[in-house]
């Protein structure tokens, strides 16, 4: 059978062979032996409050199963402006905001919507795997940009005016980003979009981590840049992350108004609708005693943070920068490797460096994280990622593991 083209170029997501070896790993435990603590997947370990369930139930119990219009519940769009207008102090005009399947979805519909074959998009060395892929579907090329910790892991405008090119369509950020959690400064990002703006492209900005924002320095939408700039810009964004729903697979998307349009007859086309009992649910999540329970977890996320990095930066796993977002550490294991006797990476990926590491903390302290290797081509065996998503207690257990391993 012929496999397409298109296909055999999406890279697999290495983090699930992580994963699927942990896994296999905890499978083999003998009785009493320790069990394997996940600090690997990007996942709250916090679930659908109480009113989102009750929600979801109702819509089942009434029979509210039907189809909905491929831009989302007209009271879905409603609250979710509602919602910017009070989080964010923005007016997003509710014919902007169109529900998805997911992060997944919004992406995928805004790359086919924006992107023609051969053209490139502008994305920082490290970033989230899975966006280049949706770039890499659509036929454009995703252009990785090395960007360090003295610019926070991000893109600056320095750097898209270097690197843009005829061929260049546009760029695609995160902030906050997977797999550092640090946001792009406000001054920045806006001089990144004006950039963008003179040379005719787009700005696709990932905002899924948004509402787990901790800095007031940060945590503020792109949607809200001046100068008319905010209204150029796309951003995606999902219940799954700060809202706990991420098996329920619904996201949005804030566009141009002229864009509306296409998107929508490409969401008929592809997906007719989201899901709709997800949907129902989701007009829970702006509930005020929701939105108390989110900004509960919220801080909790933030006491974890506090907390863990501190540890690592303590035990020689550097993290550059403090992350003002998110649920990750990105931490510098250079030195750890060296102290185990982890050569860097070679040739292939999967020798030494940050990959070898991994394994060998599943094998010292059953601790499973995620290598550099998924995130970018710039450093992958320098860097490891911690997912901060899971109890005190077991990242307080983490620590004592590799203290112990140490």
């Amino acid at each position: 059978m012929r496999i397409a083209q298109r296909a055999q170029r999406i890279e697999p997501f290495y983090v699930m062979e992580l994963a699927k070896a942990a896994a296999s790993m905890a499978a083999g435990a003998r009785p009493g032996e320790r069990s394997m603590i996940y600090l690997n997947i990007g996942e709250p370990d916090f679930t659908a409050p109480p009113l989102v369930v009750a929600a979801a139930e109702r819509a089942i119990r009434d029979g509210r199963s039907q189809y909905t219009p491929a831009t989302g519940l007209p009271a879905l769009r409603q609250a979710i402006s509602s919602w910017y207008a009070s989080r964010f102090g923005l007016s997003i005009d509710p014919g902007r905001i169109v529900v998805t399947a997911g992060a997944s979805a919004a992406l995928q519909l805004a790359c086919l919507a924006l992107i023609e074959a051969g053209d490139e998009v502008l994305m920082p060395d490290p970033s989230y795997p899975c966006n280049r892929q949706f770039v890499q579907a659509a036929e454009g090329r995703a252009v990785l940009v090395p960007s360090g910790a003295d610019q926070r892991f991000q893109l600056s405008a320095a750097q898209v005016e270097a690197h843009w090119t005829a061929a260049t369509r546009g760029v695609l950020l995160a902030s906050p980003s997977n797999p550092t959690g640090t946001s792009i400064a406000r001054e920045e990002l806006e001089r990144i979009a004006r950039l963008v703006r003179e040379r005719g492209g787009i700005t696709l900005v990932d905002e899924i981590y948004l509402g787990l924002s901790y800095e007031e320095a940060y945590g503020h939408s792109a949607l809200g840049l001046p100068d008319g700039l905010g209204d150029e810009v796309i951003s995606i964004n999902s219940f799954s992350k700060y809202f706990s729903m991420t098996g329920w697979r619904l996201g949005w998307l804030v566009l141009p108004t002229a864009l509306v349009p296409a998107v929508e007859r490409l969401a008929q086309n592809l997906f007719i609708c989201p899901s709709t009992i997800a949907q129902h649910a989701a007009l829970a999540c702006f509930e005020p005693d929701s939105l108390t329970e989110y900004e509960r977890r919220r801080a909790a996320f933030k006491a974890r943070r506090d907390h863990f990095i501190p540890e690592l930066n303590r035990l020689g796993l550097s993290v550059p920068v403090m992350p003002d977002g998110a649920f990750y550490a990105w931490a510098d294991v250079s030195g750890l490797c060296a102290r185990w006797g982890i050569p860097p990476t070679g040739a292939r990926p999967d020798e030494g460096g940050s990959w070898a590491l991994a394994f060998e903390l599943m094998k010292r302290c059953q601790l499973a994280t995620t290598p550099g290797r998924d995130f970018g081509t710039a450093e992958p065996g320098r860097f490891l990622r911690f997912s901060t998503a899971n109890s005190m207690a077991q990242l307080q257990e983490a620590v004592t593991r590799m203290e112990q391993a140490l």
